[in-house]
């Protein structure tokens, strides 16, 4: 048996459901320029049986002067005096909205643009489906013909790698049905509240990235099926905050691939797949496709995340 973090350990639920209420849950970190797309999105949709939940990491702009003007939706806004990342965040929203009541939390980017039946469709899906998790078929804003995730799947042969679907892919319509897949990026991800009580919160350990991995890959073996629904659609403005290359995204990316390798298959077993890692981030550099600055950063960081501590035996 794996020794799983506080954060990680199963939720007791309220008794008290107000039924069909959404928690919208999500985290801001200088958000302020995505915020105005995404408060329209919010003020257009068609369901309104929801709570809005937001919680702002220290940002130092006007993403909270921005939440706390928000009055559409009913609103709780958290202002968290440090930056306690994403996955501490999440799970701020996620009590919070277990607390009001709520019969299911829908955890949603701030850099996203999306139509007026999301909220709708989403709902829609989990009892058409019957599982406990859906997503919408998700594209690059800026690219809204190409497709950024219709879901994910794990290769455990590889140390269970997550893959989006179709990433990069035109549309011409070659994911137009619902389909049960693995994983769901929590960009945007409908869940009932049920879900929290069999695979627990987000491991706050991650900070951010790899976070969703993980708590989608817990779920895949707590048996929660999970539906990508391409009737839902929604933009996503990927990398916009953390930016796509940056050393902070470089750090933590590669600092919590290899906590997630020993968190699920233990030190022995991950050991072997840390050095064909570090061979391959050495062999980047010496193609020229890394500097020495680069190669540096990636291996201190994996040696940073192989040394969080966790279980010793796989979960």
């Amino acid at each position: 048996m794996g020794v799983h973090s506080q954060s990680e350990s199963t939720v007791t639920l309220p008794i008290d459901c107000v039924s069909g209420k959404i928690g919208i849950v999500t985290v801001t970190y200088g958000s302020g320029e995505v915020l105005p797309d995404f408060l329209k999105s919010l003020d257009q949709q068609t369901y309104r049986n929801c709570v809005l939940i937001s919680i702002d990491n220290a940002s130092k702009d006007s993403t909270v002067e921005q939440l706390y003007a928000y009055k559409q939706f009913e609103h709780l806004v958290i202002a968290n005096e440090n930056n306690l990342g994403v996955a501490a965040g999440n799970n701020q929203g996620i009590r919070a909205a277990l607390a009001a009541g709520c019969e299911y939390v829908l955890l949603l980017n701030n850099d996203v643009v999306f139509g007026p039946t999301l909220f709708q469709k989403l709902l829609a899906g989990l009892s058409e489906y019957q599982c406990q998790m859906c997503m919408p078929l998700i594209y690059y804003y800026d690219r809204p013909n190409v497709i950024w995730a219709a879901g994910g799947y794990y290769q455990s042969w590889y140390g269970y790698r997550c893959l989006l679907i179709g990433d990069g892919e035109q549309d011409h319509g070659q994911y137009s049905t619902p389909r049960c897949v693995e994983h769901a990026p929590t960009c945007c991800v409908l869940m009932k509240r049920e879900v929290f009580a069999k695979v627990g919160l987000m491991d706050e350990r991650y900070f951010v990235y790899h976070d969703d991995t993980d708590f989608m890959l817990r779920a895949l073996k707590a048996g929660q099926r999970i539906y990508c629904l391409p009737q839902s659609k929604l933009l996503h403005k990927v990398s916009s905050l953390s930016g796509a290359g940056s050393d902070f995204q470089v750090r933590y990316g590669t600092r919590n691939r290899a906590f997630m390798l020993v968190k699920f298959l233990g030190r022995i077993l991950s050991a072997p797949y840390g050095l064909a890692y570090r061979i391959c981030y050495t062999l980047r550099f010496l193609s020229g496709r890394d500097d020495y600055r680069m190669l540096k950063l990636k291996q201190s960081s994996w040696t940073e995340g192989s040394r969080i501590p966790t279980n010793w035996w796989p979960i």
